[in-house]
Parts: structure tokens; C-alpha cells; sequence
């Protein structure tokens, strides 16, 4: 039989929050942090799950060709230490807020269809993203992954922006 705070911990609802390696999105990891389970700790009201999409070795080096056979370990290899980078920084920003029992996943793919599958995977009732501040245009070209989240995943999605500085 479980133990009583072990079923609690398994009613809470879901809260996943979407990281890369910008500072727009580590802000928003820590804004999660600090708005929804510092002040409760240890009596959180969410299971925390920390998700970095890690691309494709073809989707970074871009169209075929000559030689890029030759550079898919290479790209592969890169793409894989900034997975364990981006996933041991969140880990060590959840320890140092003292928030525990967090799974941490880094799954290749596009981070809009991750993270759309992560939250109908894990039932989560919220998805926190950072968003990255880009222009019209750049976001035109490059896709927003922070639209395309809140108007696809079904659940609430919460967008972080961070503050620009005033110097």
C-alpha cells in the first residue's frame, strides 16, 4: 500500500516548464521557481518536470550534401553536451531554490511538438516557457515556440518574458 504522502504527491497536478540554453528561458525556469514552489516548499502544489528539446543533427546542419555525413557525429556530439549543459543547469537552479523530486528529460526533437507531446504524455496542467523577445520578422522566419505552445498544447500556458534592461 502506498504511503499517504506518496498519493498526494501523485494527485498534484503536472506543471511542465520547457528550457534551451537562453537566458529567456532559464529566467523563466527560475520565475516558475520562485512563483510556484519556493514559497510552499516543501507542500508544492505541483510534480515538476523540466523538458529541453534537443535538435535533430540534420534539422541543425540544414539541407544535404557533400560532407555531411562526415560532420554528423560532430553536430550529434555538440547537440548532446548542450542537453546535459542545459539539464544540469536546471538541476543545480532547482537545488539551489531547495525544490526537489523534479524529473529532468532532454528529448530530441522540434521543441514545439515536444513540448505539445510532453504535456498530453504527463496530463500536465500548465506549460511555462521563456520567451525569447524576437521581432516580427525574426519570428516570422524562425517560428515562435511560445505561440505555437499556446495555441496548441492542451492546457494553460504561461509565457515568460524577461524584463529588458534600463541602463
Amino acid at each position: 500500500m502506498e504511503s499517504s504522502a506518496a498519493a498526494a504527491a501523485m494527485e498534484k497536478p503536472v506543471m511542465l516548464v520547457g528550457v534551451d540554453e537562453s537566458d529567456h528561458s532559464f529566467y523563466a525556469l527560475e520565475w516558475t521557481l520562485d512563483h510556484f514552489f519556493v514559497p510552499y516548499a516543501p507542500n508544492t502544489p505541483f510534480n515538476l518536470i523540466i523538458i529541453h528539446s534537443k535538435p535533430t543533427p540534420l534539422t541543425v546542419i540544414g539541407i544535404a550534401g557533400p560532407g555531411v555525413a562526415a560532420a554528423l557525429p560532430c553536430v550529434e556530439s555538440d547537440l548532446k553536451k548542450i542537453a546535459t549543459r542545459v539539464i544540469e543547469k536546471a538541476k543545480q537552479l532547482c537545488i539551489s531554490k531547495n525544490v526537489h523530486g523534479v524529473l529532468l528529460e532532454a528529448v530530441e526533437g522540434d521543441p514545439r511538438n515536444v513540448l505539445c507531446e510532453y504535456v498530453e504524455k504527463h496530463h500536465a496542467s500548465m506549460l511555462v516557457i521563456g520567451s525569447h523577445g524576437y521581432g516580427a520578422i525574426k519570428r516570422a522566419v524562425l517560428g515562435s515556440v511560445s505561440d505555437y505552445c499556446a495555441h496548441h498544447a492542451h492546457c494553460s500556458v504561461t509565457i515568460v518574458k524577461k524584463p529588458k534592461n534600463t541602463h
